[in-house]
């Protein structure tokens, strides 16, 4: 049966001779026949063990580098034993979504409806918020969302609860009770509970899934070395390695991480195999946090009872390196209301005299932490901020506002001159021409999440998530709703334009239209083309604006510039329009061949399906470099970077973090920094 084991894991560095300083996982693929080389390991003492759908995890060997070792793999004893390590995509496969017969929602059945939300026009619009309301934050189909535990009364002893009770009481427990709670609502709360309910029965009963396909030619190819970091309650949002536009910046250097629930940075040496964590000063006082700090939703959470495990001020999030190795993140460094008067007084005009200026809607600012010297630089901005990126001027472009799209010239800043703060950023408010006669006339709002500069044109894309009629006061073509869209902003002329994927939304679409929705992440070849995860839907899917017939308009103009790849893996019941049952939570481009497939590849984060999926441009398939151990790899920003440029495979890797809200969800309970590297075969050293 050796012959089977498909994925061979070194779970932990030994536990003497050569012990490392943190844990320390290597992950390699076998040939056909079965064998395997871990390349690259540290001395040390290993337990090596074999992982792969159909089988049961093999007895861990103890073995020093450089040894030989046969595993013997053996068959999984039933269907439900063989699932346990199924990717979380598969368990999400077997959730029943309502039938479309079922939309638009017709409201509570104590008012003569079905349950379903009128705001549920079409069931398209239940998997988005399935996808991007649920799985937002963690996995969907893991052990802890599969709620044995509750239906089997342990936390009520001698009581024996129904799913949509047990559902019930799960999203409303713990610190964020009131968020998971309010996603449940958004369904229609009686149709919500009653189909997660009956998923989670049909589960404690012994329904499993299909088994996942074992990897396949290149896929064989795939090393994955990961570092443990954080803590046991560490919400490692994201991380960065390198420079986007140069990717031999802080070669061989630490990785570093955004840890949001705490207010921490968190550092990885791939060198010394060290981790550490660094406190994010609150010089100003803020003291509003991010996470309610009472149990106020309901029960205690299940894992911590009423202990509050995170505070967070500062609210860190996105980390970005510039070409000196500074750490650029997005910070908060004061209270939305407590505008600067530079803010207030900005060149910048309004587009409606009655809209609010972007700094009273600001929920997050601007900070960089110097590894040089250790330390931090906090900087105020006029408008909110959540992710960020350079341009090939060095110009740094911030999304997360609802209103503008922000810049800030880091050469016009002297930290040491308060003044110069104002003078180093600025601000466009998103007015785009409606009717083609060459003038902006519509406001457009929306969250701003992911953002890109475009280096072949100089223009800076934006992703703009659907918002809901509870998130703002105002509804219509102007307000980001369901399906989401992309916009344009060229510094140039100041125009914006924005772009709607095609979507079951849109009536007008010619017939066979492939639709999907939920765009969140954006990012861009060399040459220009834009690339989205629609996280809703399930796809990769790319734009070009060079094929649009015209690009004015607000949002619908140009279907023809869209191409829609849907990602590998299983349906959800009773869902046929394309689409997977995974969760994409960002994208990102690999411009710079680091992971050693070529340039310009797009690459989905797979943040429910424990995987990178890789698309060639060329075939259009999808290669899937999945992380077996430990179960709950969902991961958020992506960043590649070369070390060596004349070592080959081993010069180069793609990173990522268990970036999960959740840590305690995870196999092991604990999160890690993941590298990703393709050799030649799977027998390469």
């Amino acid at each position: 049966m050796i012959a089977e084991a498909d994925i061979i894991t070194v779970p932990e560095s030994a536990l003497h001779r050569g012990r490392l300083p943190t844990r320390y996982i290597k992950i390699a693929v076998t040939d056909s026949e079965g064998r395997f080389v871990l390349p690259d390991l540290p001395t040390a003492v290993y337990d090596v063990w074999v992982r792969g759908y159909g089988l049961r995890d093999s007895a861990r060997v103890q073995v020093s580098t450089g040894q030989l070792v046969t595993l013997v793999a053996e068959p999984a004893r039933c269907p439900a034993e063989a699932a346990q390590v199924y990717p979380e995509n598969y368990w999400v496969s077997i959730f029943q979504v309502p039938d479309k017969s079922q939309f638009p929602g017709t409201g509570p059945t104590s008012q003569g409806g079905n349950g379903i939300s009128t705001s549920m026009e079409h069931q398209a619009q239940w998997v988005s918020q399935m996808k991007l309301g649920c799985q937002l934050c963690h996995q969907l189909g893991n052990h802890a969302t599969r709620l044995h535990d509750h239906i089997a009364g342990i936390y009520d002893p001698g009581h024996h609860e129904s799913g949509a009770a047990a559902f019930d009481r799960h999203v409303r427990s713990g610190q964020r009770g009131a968020q998971m709670s309010g996603s449940m609502s958004a369904f229609g709360r009686e149709a919500g509970l009653a189909t997660f309910g009956d998923w989670a029965e049909r589960m404690a009963a012994g329904e499993v899934p299909t088994q996942p396909p074992r990897p396949q030619g290149p896929e064989r190819n795939v090393v994955i070395t990961m570092w443990a970091w954080g803590d046991e309650v560490s919400y490692a949002h994201d991380e960065v390695v390198t420079d986007k536009r140069n990717p031999t910046v802080n070669a061989n250097g630490p990785v570093y991480g955004v840890e949001f629930g705490n207010d921490r940075l968190i550092i990885t040496d791939p060198v010394a195999h060290t981790s550490s964590m660094i406190k994010i000063p609150n010089p100003v006082g803020n003291t509003s946090t991010f996470f309610p700090q009472t149990m106020s939703a309901g029960f205690p959470s299940a894992k911590w009872g009423t202990e509050i495990i995170w505070t967070n001020p500062m609210n860190p999030h996105n980390p970005m390196i510039d070409a000196d190795g500074k750490v650029w993140i997005t910070v908060k460094i004061r209270e939305a209301n407590d505008v600067p008067d530079f803010c207030l007084t900005n060149q910048t005009p309004l587009p409606d005299p009655t809209a609010p200026a972007p700094a009273l809607l600001s929920t997050r600012q601007l900070g960089y932490y110097d590894p040089g010297n250790k330390e931090f630089v906090l900087i105020d901005t006029c408008y909110g901020t959540h992710h960020l990126q350079f341009d090939k001027k060095g110009i740094l472009w911030l999304s997360g506002d609802l209103l503008v799209i922000g810049w800030f010239d880091p050469s016009k800043f002297n930290p040491n001159d308060p003044s110069s703060v104002g003078r180093a950023q600025g601000w466009s408010y998103v007015v785009v021409d409606s009717n083609g006669d060459g003038v902006p006339d519509t406001p457009l709002v929306g969250f701003h999440y992911g953002i890109i500069p475009n280096p072949a044109d100089g223009s800076i894309w934006t992703g703009v998530l659907p918002l809901t009629s509870g998130g703002l006061d105002t509804e219509g073509p102007t307000v980001s709703s369901f399906p989401g869209r992309i916009e344009r902003y060229d510094p140039l002329t100041g125009r914006h334009e924005a772009y709607e994927p095609p979507s079951v939304a849109d009536p007008n679409l010619p017939p066979g239209t492939v639709t999907g929705h939920g765009p969140r992440g954006i990012d861009v070849d060399k040459n220009g083309l834009i690339w989205t995860a629609l996280g809703g839907s399930g796809h990769l899917a790319s734009f070009d604006r060079s094929i649009c017939t015209r690009a004015w308009g607000t949002g619908r103009q140009c279907p023809e510039g869209w191409t829609l790849y849907p990602t590998p893996g299983p349906q959800m019941k009773g869902v046929t329009d394309p689409g997977s049952a995974d969760f994409h939570y960002y994208n990102w481009v690999d411009q710079h061949n680091t992971l050693g497939l070529g340039e310009n590849v797009p690459i989905a984060t797979g943040s429910t399906s424990d995987a990178l999926l890789v698309l060639d441009p060329a075939t259009k398939e999808f290669l899937v470099a999945r992380v077996p151990y430990p179960l709950g790899f969902y991961h958020r920003g992506l960043d590649g970077r070369i070390d060596d440029p004349n070592a080959g495979w081993k010069g180069r890797g793609l990173w990522a973090d268990y970036g999960t809200v959740a840590v305690w969800h995870i196999e092991t309970e604990i999160g890690y920094m993941v590298k990703f590297q393709l050799r030649p075969d799977p027998l390469a050293h």
